[in-house]
């Protein structure tokens, strides 16, 4: 089970846009194998930063609209939002350090 808390299209401007804390969103799939190796690093880093960052996964295939709202055209995408406003985007995986330092310096 993901620490993450899934997303849907329908849910997006509640859960992540009106969000009162900074947002991390990992856009994955199930066949994604770059998707499943971060996966443990998204629910990581959801562990560690629990009360100052919102952290969130939203699966592409059951849910297309937001990805094609955003320009989601790679997977693992991950986009830092505050305010409703995106903050930043990393795009594939890396090593879980950098991707922390990353997502961190952008909050």
């Amino acid at each position: 089970m993901s620490k993450a808390a899934d997303v849907t299209d329908s849910l997006w401007d509640t859960t992540v846009l009106k969000s009162d804390l900074p947002v991390l969103v990992d856009f994955w799939a199930e066949w994604c194998g770059p998707c499943k190796a971060m996966g443990p690093y998204v629910d990581k880093l959801a562990d560690e930063t629990a009360g100052k960052l919102k952290v969130l996964k939203l699966n592409t295939q059951d849910n297309p609209d937001v990805p094609a709202r955003y320009g989601i055209n790679a997977i693992p995408t991950f986009l830092i939002i505050k305010d409703g406003q995106v903050l930043h985007q990393i795009v594939g995986s890396q090593p879980y350090e950098k991707f922390k330092q990353t997502v961190l310096s952008k909050i």
